[in-house]
C-alpha cells in the first residue's frame, strides 16, 4: 500500500477546487505519461485514459474524481478581510478555523489566510459562540497587512479568486490517514497505482476500459460526458459515507446499493459483493442518503449503461476526514477483482 498512500498525500496537497482543476491534471497526465499511456483532455477539464482489453466491442469506464470542496472570493469587506462563497456542498462549521490559500487570477500570487468568525473574540463578541456559521459571518483574514478593501485589492485580489484550504494530511503508524479532500483523491490513488501496476507488469484486461479522472463531481457534473458509445458497465469509485445508520466503516470497502439518486445497478453490485465473497475481500453495503456520484450523474444525463458505486469508508466526510489503509486496501483489490473479470449478462 506505500505508493497507494504516497499517492493519497500527493494528491491531497495540491489544490484543486472545483473550477481550478488545471494544476493536478497536469500532474495527472504527467504520471500517466511517465507509465507509458496516452492520455486524453476532456473539452471540460477532465482526463481519460483508454485501456485496450482482450475484447473491443464492449467497454468500462471507472472513475474517480480529482476536484474538491473549495470557495471562492464573493466580496471584498471594507476591514480587508473575504466573504466566501462555497464551492461544493459542505457547512461552513467544517471550516471554521482553518488555514487556507487565496488563489489571485490576476498575479498568479498565492496568499495565505485563515477562515474565521468575524465575532471570534471572546472578550470582544457576546455571541462569539453562538452566532450562526454563515456567509454573512464568515470571513477570510489574510496574511497580509491589510485594513482597507483597496489595500486587499491592491494584492491583485478579486471577486471570483479560488481559495483552497489547507489539507493538513497526516498518516499515523498504525495506518490512519487524516486529511481534507480524502473524497476523492483516495480514489485517484488507486486508480494510479492500478494503472502503474498493469503497466509494469503487462496485464492485459478482458475489456477495454476507459479511466476517467473527472473534475466537477462536487457540482454534480463530473464524468457524464464523453462516453465512448460502446461502454456497458460504469463503475464510480469515491468515498463511502459514514454515521448514523450506516454500515460503512474505515477498514473495509464499502459497496453502494443506494443513494439520493435511487438505486444502483442490482445485478452489477452484486456481482461486486460475489467477487468480495471469493476473494475474502471485506466490504460492507451501504446507502448514502444524501449523496450522488458521477456514475448517477452518467445516468440522469442518459448514458445507456449498468452503473455501480464503491468506495473507502471515509469518517466526517465534507470535513477533516479520515479513513484507515484497510479500507484502502480492500477498495483497491476490490477495483482491481471488477477490472479482471467477466461482465454480467
Amino acid at each position: 500500500m506505500k505508493t497507494t498512500v504516497d499517492y493519497i498525500t500527493t494528491l491531497t496537497n495540491i489544490p484543486s477546487p472545483t473550477g481550478f482543476t488545471k494544476t493536478i491534471m497536469n500532474y495527472i497526465v504527467s504520471e500517466l505519461q511517465s507509465f507509458g499511456y496516452e492520455p486524453v483532455r476532456t473539452h471540460k477539464g477532465g482526463v481519460m485514459v483508454s485501456v485496450t482489453g482482450k475484447d473491443d466491442d464492449k467497454h468500462r469506464i471507472v472513475t474517480a474524481h480529482l476536484d474538491t470542496l473549495g470557495a471562492m472570493v464573493r466580496a471584498i469587506k471594507p476591514d480587508g478581510r473575504l466573504k466566501m462563497d462555497l464551492v461544493g456542498g459542505f457547512v461552513y462549521n467544517a471550516i471554521e478555523g482553518e488555514n487556507c490559500t487565496v488563489h489571485v487570477a490576476k498575479n498568479g500570487k498565492e496568499i495565505s489566510g485563515t477562515i474565521l468568525m468575524h465575532q471570534t473574540s471572546i472578550h470582544v463578541y457576546k455571541d462569539a459562540g453562538t452566532a450562526e456559521r454563515n456567509q454573512a459571518n464568515m470571513e477570510v483574514r489574510l496574511d497580509e497587512k491589510v485594513t482597507t478593501a483597496e489595500e486587499t485589492r491592491a494584492l491583485g485580489i478579486e471577486v471570483g479568486d479560488f481559495i483552497s484550504f489547507d489539507p493538513r494530511v497526516v498518516v499515523t503508524p498504525n495506518g490512519f490517514i487524516k486529511s481534507r479532500h480524502l473524497d476523492d483523491k483516495v480514489s485517484a490513488a488507486i486508480l494510479l497505482e492500478l494503472l502503474k501496476t498493469y503497466k509494469d507488469e503487462g496485464i492485459e484486461l478482458p475489456y477495454t476500459t476507459h479511466f476517467y479522472f473527472s473534475a466537477f463531481e462536487e457540482v454534480g457534473h463530473g464524468a457524464n460526458s464523453s462516453l465512448p458509445s460502446q461502454t456497458v458497465e460504469y463503475l464510480a469509485v469515491d468515498m463511502g459515507a459514514m454515521g448514523d445508520d450506516q454500515a460503512t466503516d474505515e477498514y473495509t470497502v464499502s459497496i453502494c446499493v443506494k443513494d439520493a439518486s435511487g438505486p444502483y445497478h442490482y445485478e452489477l453490485r452484486q456481482h461486486m459483493v460475489a467477487l468480495c465473497e471469493t476473494q475474502n475481500i471485506p466490504y460492507k453495503l451501504d446507502i448514502y442518503p444524501y449523496y450522488g456520484s458521477d456514475a448517477s450523474a452518467a445516468v440522469r444525463a442518459g448514458a445507456e449503461v449498468k452503473h455501480a458505486l464503491l468506495g473507502a469508508g471515509i469518517e466526517s466526510s465534507h470535513s477533516y476526514e479520515r479513513t484507515h489503509t484497510d479500507s484502502v486496501e480492500a477498495t483497491e483489490r476490490l477495483v482491481d477483482a471488477y477490472l479482471k473479470s467477466e461482465m454480467i449478462d
